[in-house]
C-alpha cells in the first residue's frame, strides 16, 4: 500500500481568546490536533493559528473533522479557515504592490474567506472610508489596509456587524507572513 504524501496546513480559528470569550490554551489546542492524528503540530500566538501535517488532501473533509472535534472538545461552535502552507505563500506573494511595506504608516490585515464566501461576494459587503481604508480582492482573501493616523475612522470594524463576518477570519500581515516560514 502506498502512503499518501503529507501536506502542511494552517487552521485559522475564529472567535477564540477574544474579549474573554472561548478561552483555549494553546497547549490544549495543540493536543486536540494531535488527538486527531495530525503530526508536527504547532501553534502560533494566542489568536488560534495551528500549523500541522496531514496526508488528507480533501480540505472540506478536513475542515469538517477539525470543526466537529474542536466544537465537542471545547464546547463552542468552532469555525476555521483552512489553507495549505503553499496557498498561504501564494497569498503573500500575490499581495497588492506595496502591501505591508509601510508598517509605520498603515495597518495591514488579510481577511481569510471561508468557503463558500468568495472575494467578489465579500467585496460587495465591504465599505471603506476614502483616505483611510484600502481594500483589494485576492484569491480566497481580501487585503485591507488602514491609515494608522486615522485608524479610529476606519470602517474595518463594521465588518463584524455584517452577515459575511461569520465567513471571515482576520490576521494581521505580520502573522500572515510569519506563518509562511513555520
Amino acid at each position: 500500500m502506498v502512503e499518501k504524501a503529507s501536506r502542511r496546513y494552517i487552521a485559522l480559528l475564529r472567535g477564540i481568546n477574544v474579549g474573554g470569550n472561548n478561552i483555549i490554551r494553546m497547549a490544549d489546542l495543540k493536543q486536540s490536533f494531535e488527538e486527531l492524528g495530525f503530526s508536527e503540530v504547532t501553534t502560533y500566538i494566542q489568536s488560534g493559528n495551528v500549523l500541522f501535517n496531514s496526508s488528507e488532501g480533501d480540505k472540506q473533509l478536513l475542515t469538517g473533522k477539525i470543526e466537529a472535534h474542536l466544537s465537542e472538545r471545547f464546547a463552542y461552535q468552532s469555525k476555521i479557515v483552512l489553507v495549505t502552507q503553499d496557498q498561504l505563500r501564494q497569498i503573500v506573494e500575490s499581495a497588492p504592490q506595496g502591501f505591508g511595506e509601510e508598517p509605520g504608516e498603515y495597518r495591514y490585515n488579510v481577511l481569510f474567506l471561508k468557503e463558500p464566501l468568495t472575494a467578489e461576494e465579500a467585496m460587495q459587503s465591504i465599505t471603506i472610508r476614502e483616505g483611510v481604508d484600502r481594500v483589494w480582492a485576492g484569491e480566497e482573501v481580501l487585503y485591507f489596509s488602514v491609515l494608522t493616523s486615522r485608524a479610529t475612522q476606519s470602517r474595518l470594524s463594521r465588518i463584524v456587524g455584517q452577515p459575511i463576518y461569520q465567513w471571515i477570519s482576520i490576521r494581521n500581515w505580520n502573522t500572515t507572513t510569519k506563518m509562511t516560514t513555520m
